[in-house]
């Protein structure tokens, strides 16, 4: 199965998924994504549409994929034989683990996927539609419940706990272990109406589960932290899920019973601290006083910030508002680029 049906493959699959009437596999894709929440009450059908749709705008055309894989001259020119590389994905967002597929399938390896028992079938649709689509696919597309069989390499994604697990297990094999990472906002003071709202996204999109939510917010030290509060209650509707809610009004309690200073818009707290990563229905906050202070912070934290928003004059490597849950194929997780290192061992 040369590169080019593989490509054509996913193509396919993203054309169906923005275009539904095109086929009825998107019937099978609707129905998971209506029941994924059954199973995992985070998975509303709202943010399992955002995300699917989000990968098949931002990845699954055949502009995305060419000009991804072109910047691979070895993958263009492979003759070697298909590795077995294992995949452990995580369960905090729907379709969490398609990056891993994509670049195991896209460079013409055998994906052997382990799912979170939080993950409500979504990727084994997803398999089923690509297998449907080409069915080559089903000699390179595989999913297990139980021990992992024999593979080449390893992909795991967790949490610091469990990551500690998988650098012990896993240490004889080539391999990507991820762990636990949050993203930070950077705020000048000068952002208009878009960019906030945007800001809201990036913080309240599938609840601030994600590695690519914000959790923390930086602002000068002349800013005015409750005059963006209001930005952010588009998202007010949180507060009528039952899990955000038990979690918002746990850490309220918390708060409240220990006297410790916070704001409370009534479906989240804000709480000023420089700490990355934080419960649900939490947000940090600090002031800073130069933009050499922040990048300071940055550079020292890096293991632990998955990506940063801010204008590009602030950091050059910044994300837009609005933008973090929309990456694109050279987005990598924790930096590390999946294809070159599937490409890199024999």
């Amino acid at each position: 199965m040369n590169i080019n049906k593989r490509i054509n493959a996913f193509a396919e699959l993203g054309n169906i998924i923005l275009n539904p009437k095109t086929s009825n596999l998107y019937s099978t894709l609707q129905n998971a994504i209506s029941n994924a929440h059954i199973v995992n009450p985070w998975f509303t059908p709202e943010f399992c549409t955002q995300a699917i749709n989000s990968i098949a705008s931002n990845w699954l055309n055949h502009n995305a994929l060419n000009s991804w894989v072109n910047q691979y001259p070895m993958l263009q020119n492979s003759n070697s034989a298909p590795k077995k590389i294992a995949v452990i994905m995580a369960g905090n967002v729907p379709f969490v683990g398609f990056h891993d597929l994509l670049a195991v399938a896209v460079t013409g390896n055998v994906f052997i996927g382990k799912t979170s028992s939080k993950d409500g079938g979504l990727m084994q649709t997803i398999i089923e539609m690509l297998k449907q689509i080409e069915p080559e696919m089903g000699n390179m597309l595989f999913l297990t419940d139980e021990r992992l069989p024999e593979f080449d390499a390893i992909i795991a994604t967790g949490s610091d706990n469990s990551a500690r697990y998988f650098d012990y297990y896993f240490a004889k094999y080539p391999n990507i272990i991820r762990k636990n990472r949050s993203s930070i906002a950077i705020l000048m003071g000068n952002e208009t109406e878009s960019d906030l709202k945007g800001l809201a996204n990036d913080i309240f999109t599938y609840f601030g589960l994600g590695c690519r939510n914000v959790s923390t917010i930086f602002v000068p030290n002349n800013y005015s932290f409750i005059s963006l509060i209001p930005h952010f209650e588009s998202y007010k509707y949180l507060a009528n899920h039952n899990k955000y809610a038990n979690n918002y009004e746990y850490n309220r309690a918390l708060y409240l019973m220990n006297s410790a200073k916070h704001l409370d818009n009534g479906f989240s707290i804000f709480v000023e601290s420089q700490t990355i990563g934080t419960p649900v229905g939490v947000i940090n906050y600090s002031h800073y006083n130069s933009q050499k202070e922040i990048i300071g912070f940055i550079d020292q934290n890096s293991e632990n910030i998955q990506c940063v928003v801010a204008k590009e004059s602030v950091f050059s490597k910044a994300i837009p508002f609005g933008a973090a849950q929309s990456p694109i194929l050279t987005d990598y997780a924790d930096n590390i680029d999946t294809v070159e290192f599937i490409l890199s061992f024999k």
